[in-house]
């Protein structure tokens, strides 16, 4: 069986080593954390997580870039952020979670788990195959 694992693109250090822990004490592979959205991109043009936790706001913008990347491979995420409108972003990018912080990192895992589920990842190559 192939293990699970979670991009975590997030600039709060102490969150993201907080999601860290919990998801490697669950089993996960964790990639990063990534505190920006150029980090992020260099890591996704040769890696294929099964799914992702976004903060919204980064320190070189907010996360969207990542978040359409993530999209067009169909990798599915969970925004995790406190100065985003989640109706707003569940219109933008429907198959997405949002939890909104603070909120406990268990809850962040079960929604992981939720989308693990349902994931269907596409690496980079196969996009640039299709395009």
């Amino acid at each position: 069986m192939t293990r699970k694992s979670v991009l975590i693109v997030e600039d709060e250090i102490f969150v993201a080593l907080d999601l860290q822990m919990t998801f490697e004490e669950a089993g996960w592979d964790v990639a990063g954390p990534f505190a920006s959205i150029e980090q992020s991109s260099l890591y996704l043009k040769d890696h294929t997580p099964t799914c992702a936790v976004l903060d919204v706001r980064l320190i070189d913008g907010e996360v969207f870039p990542v978040a359409d990347v993530l999209s067009e491979r169909n990798i599915p995420f969970v925004f995790h952020s406190g100065h985003a409108d989640g109706r707003q972003l569940a219109q933008r990018y429907e198959a997405s979670a949002f939890c909104q912080k603070p909120c406990l990192p268990g809850k962040l895992l079960n929604e992981l788990e939720k989308l693990s589920d349902r994931a269907d990842p596409k690496s980079s190559e196969d996009v640039r195959a299709s395009a």
